[in-house]
C-alpha cells in the first residue's frame, strides 16, 4: 500500500505515493567482502501500510571462528552461533519471508551483495528492487556529520542497539517512515524503488591444496569416501547438501564452504 503525503503542488497534478509496503533487512558478517567473509546473522522485518507486521531473525553459522573486532562490534560470540545453521539452510526461508517485496536497506547493495552471493553458489534466484536511507540522506541531510544509521538515528532520536541485524532493520523502517514525512514532499525521485544489481564474481576451480585439505579433514572425521572412475566421492554432508559431493567438480568457493562445515564438526 502506498499513503499519500500533502504537498503544495500545481493545479492538475496528481501527488504521487510513497511505499509503505516492504521488507527491511539487515545482516552482520565476518567482514566487508561477500567473496570470502560470511553471513552470522540475518534480521528482517515485513511492513504494511507502514506498520511491522512479521519479523524474521536467525543466527547463522558461518563455519568458521568470528574475528574478535567482530564479536566487539557486534557482541555475538562464537557459541551463538555455532550450533546455528549455515546460509545454505536458513536461504529458503529469508527468501519466502522476503517474498515479492521491495527491500529496503540502509546502504542496501552491501547487505544484498552478501545474500545475493549466496545465493549464485546454491544455484538460485534472488533478483530484487529496493530502496536505500542511506541514498536518501545522502540527497537531503547533507549538514550530518555522516549519514550512517547510528548518525540518522540520533538526528530522528530513535533509540538504536546498533550492529544486531533485527535492529538495525527496525531502525532502518523507523528512519525510513521519518524522512518520508520530512522529505517526500519536496523530492520523491530518491525514495523511487530501484532494481538491486550485484554481479557475483566468478569462481575458479577447487585448488590442489583445498582438494588435499579437504580429504585430510574427512579422513580425521571418518567419514564415508569413495574413489570412482576417478573422482573423489564424499558421502553427503546436512550442512552442505542432500547429495553425495564429488570433490574434484568444486568450484573454490564451495570447497571453501565445505572446508567450513568440516572444520565445524558438521
Amino acid at each position: 500500500m502506498r499513503i499519500e503525503v500533502p504537498v503544495k503542488k500545481q493545479m492538475g497534478t496528481k501527488m504521487k505515493q510513497a511505499l509503505m509496503d516492504y521488507v527491511v533487512f539487515d545482516i552482520e558478517t565476518t567482514g566487508l567482502y561477500p567473496s570470502q567473509d560470511k553471513i552470522i546473522e540475518l534480521g528482517a522485518a515485513k511492513v504494511c501500510d507502514g506498520k511491522i507486521v512479521d519479523t524474521f531473525s536467525a543466527f547463522v553459522n558461518p563455519g568458521k571462528l568470528l574475528p574478535p573486532k567482530i564479536v566487539e562490534l557486534t557482541g555475538i560470540t562464537d557459541a551463538d552461533v555455532k550450533k546455528a545453521p549455515f546460509i545454505e539452510e536458513l536461504f529458503d526461508a529469508f527468501a519466502d519471508f522476503a517474498g515479492d517485496s521491495v527491500l529496503l536497506g540502509h546502504n542496501i547493495l552491501f547487505d544484498y551483495s552478501f545474500v545475493k552471493t549466496a545465493a549464485q553458489r546454491q544455484k538460485k534466484t534472488f533478483n530484487k528492487e529496493g530502496m536505500d536511507t542511506l541514498r536518501i540522506a545522502r540527497r537531503f541531510l547533507t549538514a550530518l556529520e555522516s549519514r550512517s544509521l547510528g548518525v540518522l538515528c540520533a538526528y530522528y532520536k530513535i533509540d538504536l542497539d546498533a550492529h544486531r541485524a533485527l535492529n538495525d532493520a527496525v531502525a532502518t523502517h523507523q528512519v525510513y517512515q521519518r524522512m518520508v514525512e520530512q522529505f517526500y514532499p519536496i523530492d520523491q525521485e530518491p525514495f523511487a524503488p530501484r532494481q538491486l544489481a550485484y554481479r557475483v564474481q566468478k569462481d575458479s576451480p577447487i585448488t590442489p591444496k583445498q582438494y588435499n585439505y579437504i580429504q585430510m579433514l574427512a579422513r580425521r572425521l571418518r567419514l564415508s569416501m569413495a574413489n570412482e572412475e576417478n573422482v573423489f566421492w564424499l558421502e553427503p554432508i546436512k550442512s552442505f547438501g542432500t547429495e553425495r559431493i564429488a570433490v574434484e567438480a568444486l568450484s573454490k568457493s564451495e570447497a571453501s564452504r565445505l572446508i567450513d562445515c568440516l572444520q565445524s564438526g558438521l
